[in-house]
This record gives structure tokens, sequence and C-alpha cells, in this order.
């Protein structure tokens, strides 16, 4: 057999990222200098510009906001505000629908954006990632600046470095993992947040304290009733701790999650499919809630976790507000639709199917299979729960 010579060239390199992200009220008043301050301390030529594009719930619920950017940016000679400020719809409907993701990318072509500009969000998880996508792949990476809205994009999807949209009828297909330059929290646009949208978002905090921190947990247990009440302080350290673990845990080895482990994943391979199921119906915190629910239990019943601490999880989530089941996540036999949602995360992993489950509270544990009797049993135990839970 005749033998080739192989020949090759290995190149190896690193990049190093970084970004901030800055937790403030009232961002674009015109007391307030942190964004400009931003800009200054990253100017490089006169001709830089910014496009803001923002979701249309946010301009219903803060109808002074477009005059408070063009007023604050009248005072910025260092950087050029695009006039035309693109409003896209809010939800999951702006990830599903590619018109808003064609209307971004048109925007930094007709208003030459170019690598060194800006293209900045304003509006809920959804709408940053969309935007975000739309950022990374024009000109191979505009620079991208977040300003989440609401809970659960100030302390989960908005901090980190993913972005993407749906297609094929699959979350976030589409997507890239390009960080931000900065991220901007501003507590002023949750005071108009639904209790709905609210709730949700607590649910990410829940879920990264039971896997990563138990004081975290206890914390949320003592004061899930000033949660409930939407008290300001209570719910700006949520979001702090939550967005310092999720930003801890980015930068611990895997940032663009190029292996199958996705402990921040932790009760998502159910939440994702249930969104999808609802047609999107069921907010994404909402499935989780109800994903952790599920998780926790089967940790129960696998003997992972000890059955009383399954409890104060699932209590807690009650305690909230939260549902923790629905028609849509119950399985009652091997072809129930939400276990489509093992083999669509398996996939989405690329290969070997990794779900996190709970030895303690704080404590996770990685798992490669899942007995599917034991899983039905679980959604089970949760109906059971909750009906002597609504006997009381």
């Amino acid at each position: 057999m005749e033998k080739f010579k192989v020949n090759y060239i290995k190149q190896s390199f690193s990049v190093t990222f970084e970004y901030k992200v800055f937790f403030t009220s009232s961002l674009f008043s015109s007391s307030n200098n942190l964004f400009s301050e931003f800009v200054k301390e990253n100017i490089e030529d006169s001709s830089q510009k910014i496009l803001f594009v923002i979701d249309d719930g946010v301009v219903k619920n803060h109808p002074e906001l477009l005059n408070q950017i063009n007023n604050y940016f009248q005072k910025q000679a260092t950087i050029e505000l695009i006039k035309d400020i693109l409003i896209i719809p809010g939800g999951e409907q702006s990830k599903n629908d590619k018109r808003s993701f064609n209307r971004i990318v048109e925007a930094v072509h007709v208003h030459g954006i170019d690598r060194h500009s800006y293209l900045t969000a304003i509006g809920g998880g959804a709408v940053l990632d969309v935007a975000g996508y739309a950022a990374a792949v024009s000109h191979r990476g505009v620079r991208h600046i977040r300003i989440p809205t609401t809970v659960l994009s100030q302390n989960d999807s908005g901090i980190g470095v993913k972005n993407g949209i749906n297609y094929f009828g699959k979350k976030n297909f589409l997507g890239t993992f390009s960080p931000p330059v900065a991220v901007f929290n501003d507590d002023i646009f949750l005071t108009t947040l639904s209790d709905r949208d609210c709730r949700s978002g607590i649910a990410e905090a829940i879920k990264v304290a039971l896997i990563k921190d138990a004081d975290f947990f206890s914390w949320l247990e003592k004061n899930s009733s000033q949660l409930v009440e939407r008290n300001m302080a209570a719910m700006n350290y949520l979001i702090k701790r939550c967005a310092e673990l999720h930003l801890k845990h980015i930068a611990s080895g895997d940032p663009f999650e190029k292996g199958s482990s996705r402990p921040l994943d932790f009760g998502h391979w159910s939440a994702h499919k249930v969104e999808q199921l609802s047609d999107f119906n069921i907010l994404h915190g909402e499935a989780v809630a109800m994903g952790i629910a599920l998780d926790t239990m089967y940790s129960a019943l696998s003997g992972r976790l000890a059955l009383n601490k399954a409890h104060r999880i699932i209590e807690l989530l009650l305690n909230l507000g939260f549902e923790i089941t629905h028609p849509l996540m119950e399985i009652k036999e091997n072809n129930s639709p939400v276990l489509q949602g093992l083999n669509e995360f398996r996939e989405h992993l690329g290969g070997q199917l990794t779900i996190m489950l709970l030895k303690d509270i704080g404590t996770g544990e990685e798992v490669h299979e899942i007995d599917t009797n034991l899983l039905i049993k679980a959604a089970e135990e949760l109906k059971m729960f909750k009906s002597k839970v609504f006997a009381r």
C-alpha cells in the first residue's frame, strides 16, 4: 500500500475577552455619567457611531426613553447617535421571526455601523439575543452593548456570551458565542415589569443557587416574601449575586461550551421543550421552574438528594408563585412529547447527553443517562405534591 507523506502547520493562539457589568439606576438621566464615561474611555476615532435597537415593550412602558436617549447624546461630541432608533417586537417572537434579525442587519448596513461602532440593544433576553446575533455576524463582529430590562436578562441571559435565534422550530438553533463590550443593568426598567415577568426571572437565581451556592439558596428562602412583594433592595441583591455566580462560571474553563458539560442548564432540558410545546405561551423562567422541580424530584427518587431537601426546593418554588408542573410537562409514557427534549438536548450538546442533577442544595452532579420510568414517577410525585399543598 502506497504511503503518503503528510505535512501540516499547527496554529495555536489565545484571545482574552474582558467586559464589565455595571449596576445603576436611570442610566440615561442627564445627571448619570456612567454611559458617557464608558464611551469616552473607549473612543478610538471621531467617526464612531452608536445604533440603538429597543424592545417595543420597553418603549411602551417607558415612553420618555427615546427622548432621553436623544437628549443624552446631544451632549456627547465623542460619538454619533444614529437618530433612526430601531424598535422591534419583544418576547420570543423576535427570535422566531427572522424579520427582526434582517431589520437589524439592514440598519447596520444602511447607517454604516462598522466594527469600531456600537450596536446597543435595550430589552428582554429575546431582543438581546437576536440583536447580539446580528452584531456578531455583521462585519464578523460589531461591538455590542447590552442593556437588559428584565430580571431574567439582568441576572442571566443578558450578562453572558451567548446570542441566537430560533430556527427549524428549535430554540437557539442559530447562534454565536460573542461577548458584549459592556452590560448596563438599570433597575429603573424593573419597576414596570408585570408580576409574572418579574417572578419569571427569579427561576434562574434558584437554579444557580442550587448548583453553586447553598447560602444563596437559604437567602432566597428567607427573603421569598420580600421578593414576592417586589422589594427593590432584595431584587437588586438577587440580580447581582446571580450575575456574579454566572460570570464566575463563564470564566471557569469552558466559556464557549466546547464540551458537553452544561451545569447552568440545570432544569433546562424539559424547560426548552415545554416552551416550544406551549408555542412560547409559557415564559422561559416559568418553564425553568417546572424543569427544576422535575429534576429535583428525579434527583431525590434516584437516591442522590435527600427527600426533605427536595421538598424544601419545591416549597420555595411554590412560595414564590411558580407552577411546579403543567399538562405539557406530564410524562405518562415513553413517547410523551416532553421527552423529545432529551434527544434535542443531546443533539444541542453535540452527541453525549449530559444532565445536571442535585446531590445536595448547592452541589450538582452530572449524569449521562436518564431512567424514563423514574422520570415518569417524578412527574407523578409533583402532581401529588401540588394537590397536597392546595388541600392544606
